[in-house]
Order: structure tokens, then sequence, then C-alpha cells
């Protein structure tokens, strides 16, 4: 068994931005094995599997009504032995868990709340009970973007039971990381207790992420924090500006409240080639300008969201690996605290948090259509008036020009007499993330 660390956020690849619903056995291994060989090392360590695995007729841009979903006897959805031969006979993800925990990662998969529409129509029995799949089933509660399944009716005595089932054959496959959809809009209460507790049942320890977070309330926290590992704060993001840009807001609310009792998630980060036989697109590479994606990951790191890339890795550009692999930036995600926006006046944002070791991290953010060059009072983010020691650039790795303040020159643009000026300039859609301090690496 692979072990977690539960003081930083979960770092891995997931298949849906690549692959939608088609992600094959193979592409799940390429992407598996280059992330031991390139990203592993800088704390990436979990290949999820997204939805759709038990449907053979799955196809990209969509679901399919009626499809033919696998599942077994008591209606628990198995891999589609066409897409992942090594679960035929009934082995499941069984023998593809052992390959991945082999290059020491971990494996999560996808699922849908509820139990499938098949399970109903053929009233399949609930594993250890006398239940059968007609009398747990809950048709007002269904999901209204996928057709797969129903909801459960946890006011029947014993319908957990088929939560306790499903973690059970989950748990003896090797899994060790649920995505759970259909969640939090609207939220469901007694599915997430439900299905927290059948993990908590299993034996053992599986991480579990929420999806999707379209208008969740900040009330939900000490519900999400007792539950979850992580929690999807947004709708599906793709690869466009306007998609990042709405995510500071949220994470100005949410970020505060991160740590160990649990990860408010800005969704995955749509980065290299994405689009392969994905739900929106075509292939591509990401939308996404270089410094809007400087952006995103500076944002996701001093936010400490999981980080969950969701290009084919083996097909993706260089640059985009490279962005992956600084130990400065992923040392804010893992390390940092306090991590809060301190400064918000279009299009300047900014953003503070500490190191272990005495360090202060700023992110700078130009959020506007043109280059931002603005000398930022030390003060403001939470520095000496008096500046000592280097200030360094973490994505270039330079050097930061620090400076005492001309009065006549810096006064009017808002840094305060006394205080020391930080140089920067940033390009439109940009960010600059900054460290002050001994170095974490």
């Amino acid at each position: 068994m692979i072990p977690t660390d539960p003081t930083r956020p979960p770092r891995g690849w997931n298949s849906w931005d690549s692959f939608g619903t088609t992600v094959t056995e193979a592409e799940v291994l390429a992407n598996a094995h280059f992330l031991a060989e390139h990203l592993a090392p800088y704390g990436w360590d979990t290949v999820v599997i997204d939805i759709d695995w038990s449907d053979p007729s799955a196809r990209s841009h969509g679901y399919n009504t009626a499809a033919p979903l696998v599942m077994d006897e008591h209606g628990r959805l198995l891999p589609d032995p066409g897409r992942f031969p090594s679960s035929a006979d009934g082995a499941g993800f069984g023998p593809l868990a052992e390959e991945i925990h082999a290059l020491g990662l971990r494996l999560g998969i996808h699922v849908m709340r509820g139990i499938p529409r098949r399970a109903v129509a053929a009233n399949t029995p609930v594993l250890g009970t006398g239940l059968h799949a007609g009398d747990i089933a809950d048709a007002t509660n269904s999901c209204e973007w996928n057709p797969h399944m129903v909801g459960i009716d946890h006011s029947v005595p014993g319908a957990g039971a088929y939560y306790d089932s499903m973690l059970a054959l989950y748990a003896g496959w090797g899994v060790d990381f649920l995505k759970v959809d259909d969640m939090l809009w609207p939220y469901q209460a007694a599915e997430i207790e439900a299905f927290a507790g059948a993990i908590t049942r299993c034996g053992r320890p599986i991480q579990l992420s929420l999806s999707p977070g379209r208008d969740l309330s900040l009330t939900r926290l000490p519900h999400l924090r007792e539950h979850a590992t992580m929690w999807r704060i947004c709708d599906d993001l793709w690869d466009r500006w306007e998609d990042v840009e709405a995510n500071f807001a949220r994470f100005a609310r949410w970020a505060p409240h991160a740590g160990p009792e649990g990860w408010p998630d800005g969704d995955m980060l749509p980065l290299g080639r994405i689009g392969i036989r994905a739900e929106r697109g075509e292939p591509r590479d990401s939308l996404l300008t270089s410094d809007e994606q400087v952006t995103l990951m500076t944002l996701w790191a001093i936010a400490r969201s999981p980080l969950m890339v969701g290009g084919d890795l083996p097909s993706s550009d260089p640059a985009t690996i490279s962005l992956l692999q600084n130990a400065d930036v992923l040392a804010v995600h893992a390390e940092s605290s306090g991590n809060r926006e301190v400064f918000r006046e279009d299009p300047l944002i900014l953003w503070t948090a500490d190191g272990p070791s005495g360090e202060r991290y700023v992110a700078a953010f130009n959020t506007g259509e043109d280059e931002l060059a603005v000398p930022l009072d030390s003060q403001d983010v939470g520095l000496p008036a008096q500046l000592e020691g280097e200030v360094s650039e973490l994505w270039s790795g330079a050097s930061v020009p620090v400076r005492p303040v001309s009065v006549q020159s810096d006064a009017a643009r808002g840094v305060a007499p006394g205080s020391s000026a930080i140089d920067v300039v940033i390009p439109p859609h940009g960010a600059v993330l900054l460290r002050h301090g001994r170095p974490t690496s």
C-alpha cells in the first residue's frame, strides 16, 4: 500500500481532459509510466480513471442513454474488459492496481453516486441483505446530466449496504482514491455520509474526492471536512481564461480553510495535450497561453488546491512537463500556511503565504489585457518595511529588484514612505511567485 501524506493536497493525473469516457488500459498505463518516471520525484503519485469505465459503448462528447454497463450479479459496476483487458474473468481493476502500485503510484477511479438503472431494471439483490435494487432506488433524486444512475433512498433500512458492497469490491481491487460525482450540486448530505461510512468500514484507507462544486457554500465546510478528503468548488474547468479567472474569487473564499482536515479543489489542470477523445473540444494542446498556464499553476499552488493534471502526459510538450516539475513552486503547494488573498484591485491581485522555515511567499497576478509594471509595497504583502536578503521569483529563478522607496516616484503609485519597493513586471493574464527568506529546496 502506497502511503499518503495528509499534510499536503493530493497530486496526480486524471484521464478526463484527454480521453473523456473512453480511456483504455493501455492509455492509463502509458500515463502511469510517464508519471512514475518524470513526475513522481516531484510528489505526483495518483493515477485516476475517470467516468464510464464500465461502458463498452463509450464515445467522445457525451454519454449514452441505456448504455450496456458491465456489472455483476449484485448490480456493482465492473470495468469493460474490451478497454481494460486485465479485468476479464471478474478480476476488476485488481491487476491494473497491482501494476500501478508496482510503479510506486496509487490508483483512483471515478464513480457516480447511486445505483445503476440497469440494476434497478434487473432488480438485482443487494449483497448481504434481503433487499433488491428496486427496494432502495430513488428515481426522484437522479443525476440531471448523466443517464446511468438513480439515487439511493437512505430512509430504507439497510439501503447503505449497497455502498458497503461497492467499497468492499474496490478495496479488494486495491483502489486508493475515489472521485465520486453528482454529490455537491445539489448537495447530497445523506449520500456523502453513506459513502464516507462505507469507506470507513471497507478496511482500506481510500481518499474521497467529491464533485462537482457549482454554487458550493462555506456553510457546508464542517460536513465536508468530516466526510471527504477534497471537494470541488467549481464546475468543470477547461482551457479557457474565463474558467481560470472565475476561480480567483472562489479560492479567495475557500483557501483559508484548506489543510489536513480537507482540501477545496479548483478542478483538474487542463494542460498539455487534451481533447483527444474528451467531452469537450477536439484534440489540441491547451488553449491557455503560456502566461495563463503559469497563472493557473501559481493560483492552484498558493491556494493549496489538489493538483490533478488532465493532459495526456506522453504526448504533452516539454514546456508543460517543466511546469509540473518546479520543486520551489510545488514546495509552496506542499508546505505553506496562512494562504490568502490580501489585495484585489483590477487588474492586480495579491496573495501571500508563509513557509515552514520563515519564508514568505507572494503571488502577484495580472488579470488585465496589458503588461503591468508595478512596485509592490513590502508592507502590503506582509514583509518588513526594510527588506533584507534576496527576493526570488520561483518560476524563473531570478532575483527580483528590491529598493528603498523614493517618495517622489513611488508614493503616487501606492508605496508607503519607509517601505521597500519590489519591482515586478507581470504579463497580461500572467503571474509572478516570489519568495523572501530561506529557500525550501
